[in-house]
């Protein structure tokens, strides 16, 4: 009787543990909620390179289920696929194809879409400006914004109004960081500092820009590296 006691509390506690979504056996996290569902739908969907359709999924999930026990994990998911498919290739409803005719530049087609040449190259991978006639590249199409929040030292790039990803930053001493809208008017790779009385190389470990500038419409302020 012992025994049969004893086996069937273990029982008992196996069905409960199972029930909860905890697992049993290969330690992994086993949800049936829907957004556990549509997560996993998601996950097979990358691994399957159907980046787009698994895009709209976690999307869905972070819209439906702000209180799903792994929101953060699923948010962080979302993120990072965000930007895969930014610097690929994948054809999404923000992208065109563009055919290279007689004439065009990397210059041009980036001045014609309002997109960087950066973003050309790294979407089709190319790894210089040669382009050639009958060429067809992919072109991102989508309006970018930067939404820069003091109180919590974030900054959060959109795509079309779309959350992309969210970065932790810092913002300038004793609340210096002006407040408004201002537009991204200057970019620099390994920028110059130029403090009060002297100028700091890119390669000096005082040039607090870091690798990057971007500089607003108004003197001064910008967003720049580490």
């Amino acid at each position: 009787m012992r025994k049969t006691v004893l086996g069937g509390a273990i029982l008992l506690l196996v069905l409960m543990v199972s029930g909860c979504g905890l697992g049993v056996g290969n330690g992994k996290s086993v949800g049936n909620s829907p957004a556990d569902q549509q997560v996993a739908q998601a996950e097979a969907l990358v691994q399957e390179g159907q980046w787009a359709e698994a895009a709209k999924l976690y999307k869905d999930v972070l819209d439906q289920y702000p209180d799903h026990r792994d929101i953060e994990k699923t948010r962080q998911a979302s993120y990072d696929l965000n930007m895969r498919i930014l610097f690929s290739n994948a054809v999404t409803l923000e992208t065109v194809q563009h055919e290279v005719v007689p004439g065009d530049t990397l210059g041009k087609i980036s001045k014609r879409y309002n997109v960087t040449m950066d973003l050309i190259r790294a979407s089709n991978n190319l790894k210089g400006d040669v382009i050639r006639v009958g060429q067809k590249l992919r072109i991102w199409t989508g309006k970018f914004t930067v939404l820069v929040d003091k109180s919590r030292n974030t900054l959060m790039l959109k795509n079309n109004g779309e959350v992309c990803k969210v970065y932790s930053v810092s913002t300038g001493i004793g609340n210096s960081t002006p407040v408004g809208t201002f537009k991204i008017v200057t970019r620099l790779e390994n920028p110059v500092w130029f403090r009060t009385g002297a100028v700091i190389p890119p390669e000096s470990p005082e040039n607090v820009l870091g690798t990057r500038w971007m500089g607003f419409d108004i003197e001064g302020y910008g967003i720049h590296g580490t």
